[in-house]
């Protein structure tokens, strides 16, 4: 008995690091959260998550952090040959997914105080239309990356 005990409770604390931290905030649960590292001295980066939603269609309206100038909600689009980011004044969040992920919608930090260096956390504040702000540390990850970090790190403070 107690054996089996010892033993269930050490199995779940090996599953721990390789589930995925979350962030709820009433039906919008966030997950994966990542940035990428500076390459060179680049004064700008990109932050990334996906929002699911299991009630009603919401927007996310704002992102801030105190690690750039300025902060915003940012896309890609096509011009010609040429993809562009540019400023979106929102995110729809239907109920389903979303993704903030490279070459689509992402936080941009522009102006970076100081580098992004890999293992880093970096505190973001999220505002969505109904839902309401949340706080989020996104872990960053090496130059490039593609997906979030295995043992990504999230806030749990809501506002």
């Amino acid at each position: 008995m107690k054996t089996t005990i010892i033993a269930s409770v050490l199995a779940s604390l090996l599953a721990i690091p390789v589930m995925a931290e979350e962030v709820k905030l009433g039906a919008l649960t966030i997950s994966g959260p990542f940035a990428r590292a500076s390459a060179g001295k680049a004064k700008a980066g990109g932050g990334f998550m996906t929002i699911m939603n299991k009630g009603e269609a919401d927007k996310l309206i704002a992102v801030s952090s105190g690690i750039a100038k300025r902060t915003e909600l940012h896309t890609h689009i096509k011009d010609g040959d040429v993809m562009r980011m540019r400023e979106v004044d929102h995110v729809d969040v239907p109920n389903g997914m979303v993704e903030l992920k490279p070459g689509s919608y992402h936080v941009m930090f522009m102006g970076l105080k100081q580098p992004l260096k890999e293992g880093q956390t970096v505190p973001v504040e999220l505002t969505f239309e109904k839902a309401g702000k949340v706080s989020v540390d996104i872990k960053v990850g090496p130059v490039g990356a593609k997906t979030p970090m295995e043992h990504s790190h999230m806030s749990h403070k809501k506002h």
